[in-house]
């Protein structure tokens, strides 16, 4: 008997879109024969047009649309699946065994069709701070951009004998189009991953925020746009400026699906609270009233004493005791107060001042502010960190700077926020200095949520004389990975306490070939020895952790999942989830390890080709899965799966 195996490839994209089709117009599909002989579902345009009516176009002579050369390879290349994998990298890891978090080195295209399977509609927000297009080559060289002589012809910058007759084509042609290419394919598949009430946010500037709107606009669809926010970078203009000084940058908002939404709160989120200390200000006392709220602790003490939360330093002059979340005796205060005592206690009475989780102190915002603030729209996100600051957290960590253009983790925070969950999947895939990382385990550290990141990034190399290699980091993700580490263990001592079960670990990923040995050769390229090591087709660097997450992102199970194994008779059985996956491979595996692996319940089993010695011993294991298990035929052919 045969059991049905996994597949070595990502999704189809092809077959994705078939199978969204047939949800909503099933009526349009029939069956075909195909070119390798086989009967295959297939789309009978003439239905589907009877089902548009005149909402279709083949050819029109004009029409709305937004096109550029390379715009249809952008598009095979989102379909097109690939035969490559995922390989774990435990010894760059940290809580390996217990972390939700993931970091994932490799080309983004290729992680995100990898990730599809495992987390398509599961991802609540992603956010993207992708290469501004400066003029400068970008490093994400896709297979699928064409060269300047095809470029040339698609674009009509050359005459019938080859002659180009249009100047400035690389600035006014092809600068755009690479990178409009390589936007595209890798915002098609992001999409896929987002839950319907997902929302994608893309920082951008100038160079191309007016493309990447009409890319996103075909996309996501244009009722799905939401907002383009205003970020303030720079608290003050470059005096090497050109002609205008360039201080504000854009962040692109769209959502998955605009009636899905439960909250969106961007409006309020740049405003909800405000500072009270001031890093400028001089260092002065206030006397805190009974009564105050503090964040993180409902009974207990704050020690006298002086805590600093980033650059700012709130000193108690006595202990804080707090009973059912409030102060219950006055306070001193020392720090560099913004505001006076008059005002503070105007704050007090209103119950707009807290101590927050980290010992610092903000306000809410009044019920009076609320409603004489303007829009978020006539605003920039002035309060949301800049440029400067995201320098000072970045050399907080690290002796000195190693990217020129760092985004402050106040600016992805109040991001974060936006989306009003705390237990949801952040996804980052141009995730550069690990800021989106940074951000999640500080808000997590505040508000108590259980927030999970996945971050993307290939593995550019930094300069050779740059300050990071001189360092000895060789790569970016070396530079991410250890940023993670860094301030993780700051934020987990900052929040004291309440930072004990706080996850800031992070599971490691890089992208590599197949597990699998390619077997498909004609015969007069087999020899004796290849034919011995295509027996297994495992090829011989792989190990079982390599088999069982590349099992994992076939079968669509979430790599953060928890695992353990159990050994029996000698042979390792890798329990994923408690029982949603359960795989075992060894070879000559016999009844011990078949009623062990059964043992735990399993929704699905997997082997190696090579675990049975001969179609006998399969068919015997099946029936004794098939008793132990109470299933029935076809619920052991569906859930049982070899490699």
């Amino acid at each position: 008997m045969e059991f049905e195996r996994l597949p070595h490839t990502t999704a189809d994209g092809v077959e994705l879109t078939m199978e969204a089709l047939y949800r909503i117009a099933p009526s349009c599909f029939t069956e075909a024969m195909g070119e390798d002989g086989k009967v295959h579902r297939v789309v009978d345009f003439k239905v589907l047009r009877q089902l548009l009516g005149d909402n279709a176009v083949d050819d029109a002579d004009e029409m709305y649309q937004f096109t550029w050369p390379g715009k249809r390879q952008a598009r095979y290349e989102a379909a097109r699946p690939i035969d490559k994998t995922l390989r774990p990298v435990k010894e760059d890891s940290v809580d390996w065994d217990t972390t939700q978090n993931l970091y994932i080195e490799g080309d983004n295209l290729e992680v995100l069709k990898l990730l599809q399977k495992s987390y398509m509609d599961q991802v609540k927000m992603i956010y993207i701070d992708p290469p501004y297009n400066t003029g400068n080559d970008f490093v994400y060289n896709d297979d699928y951009s064409q060269s300047s002589s095809d470029f040339d012809a698609a674009s009509g910058n050359v005459d019938d004998l080859g002659q180009r007759f249009r100047k400035n084509t690389d600035s006014n042609g092809r600068f755009h189009s690479d990178w409009c290419s390589m936007m595209y394919s890798r915002l098609s598949i992001a999409r896929t991953l987002l839950s319907e009430d997902g929302v994608i946010f893309i920082s951008m500037d100038d160079s191309e925020i007016e493309n990447l709107t009409k890319i996103c606009n075909e996309i996501f669809g244009e009722q799905n746009f939401v907002e383009v926010l205003k970020w303030k970078k720079k608290k003050q203009p470059s005096f090497l400026a050109k002609h205008t000084a360039k201080m504000m940058e854009y962040v692109l908002v769209y959502a998955k699906e605009w009636e899905c939404l439960e909250k969106l709160s961007i409006e309020g989120t740049s405003d909800s609270t405000k500072k009270v200390i001031n890093l400028s200000n001089p260092e002065s006392e206030r006397v805190f009233k009974i009564g105050v709220r503090v964040k993180g602790i409902v009974n207990g003490i704050i020690p006298a004493g002086a805590y600093t939360v980033r650059t700012m330093t709130v000193e108690y002059l006595s202990d804080v005791k707090v009973q059912n979340g409030r102060t219950i005796e006055e306070i001193r205060v020392k720090s560099k107060f913004s505001v006076s005592q008059d005002t503070l206690n105007k704050y007090m009475d209103e119950d707009l001042l807290f101590i927050t989780a980290q010992k610092g102190l903000r306000r809410d915002v009044s019920n009076e502010e609320l409603g004489s603030r303007k829009s978020i729209t006539d605003l920039l996100l002035s309060d949301w960190g800049d440029n400067q600051e995201s320098d000072r957290e970045f050399l907080s960590l690290f002796p000195a700077k190693y990217f020129d253009f760092v985004k402050p983790i106040n600016l992805i925070g109040n991001l974060v926020k936006c989306i009003d969950s705390q237990s949801k999947i952040i996804l980052d895939f141009f995730s550069g200095s690990a800021t989106t990382a940074h951000a999640v385990m500080k808000l997590n550290a505040e508000d108590g949520g259980n927030r999970k990141f996945i971050l993307v990034q290939l593995p550019e190399e930094t300069e050779n004389d740059s300050e990071a290699r001189k360092a000895g980091y060789k790569n970016i993700c070396e530079i991410g990975k250890e940023r993670i580490r860094r301030a993780g263990k700051k934020v987990k001592e900052e929040a004291g306490l309440q930072g004990q079960d706080l996850d800031i670990g992070f599971r490691v990923f890089r992208v590599d070939s197949s597990n699998f040995e390619d077997v498909k050769k004609a015969p007069n390229e087999y020899d004796q020895a290849t034919l011995d090591v295509f027996e297994d087709n495992v090829k011989l660097d792989r190990n079982d952790l390599d088999l069982l997450f590349g099992a994992m992102l076939a079968w669509g199970v979430p790599l953060s999942a928890p695992m353990r194994t159990e050994v029996v008779d000698g042979k390792e059985i890798h329990v994923v989830d408690d029982g949603d996956l359960v795989a075992c491979f060894a070879k000559d595996i016999d009844d011990a390890v078949i009623e062990a692996m059964c043992q735990n319940a399993p929704l699905r089993l997997l082997f190696r080709d090579s675990s049975f010695a001969d179609d006998k011993q399969k068919i015997n294991l099946f029936e004794r899965i098939k008793q132990l298990l109470d299933w029935d035929e076809a619920q052991a052919l569906n859930s049982i799966r070899v490699i």
